[in-house]
């Protein structure tokens, strides 16, 4: 995922992590919590997540890539 898709994703919506995968072997999903952006640094972004009850995570603009849109909400 690029900087620009970090920007584009909804509150809600789910995204996958490109190499972590399930007991099941299908790919981690997580819920998007908020996407931080900054008027004066546009390359800057932050996602936080939610992954099952007790699981959070935060992806800056340098890890953005190692999750990618689900087929969510």
């Amino acid at each position: 995922m690029t900087i620009h898709d970090a920007k584009t994703l909804v509150v809600g919506s789910t995204v996958h992590h490109v190499t972590k995968k399930n007991k099941d072997g299908t790919p981690m999903r997580a819920k998007v919590l908020s996407v931080k952006t900054w008027k004066r640094s546009p390359d800057r972004v932050l996602v936080s997540l939610k992954h099952g009850l007790r699981d959070y995570a935060k992806f800056d603009e340098h890890e953005v890539y190692q999750i990618r849109k689900g087929d969510g909400l």
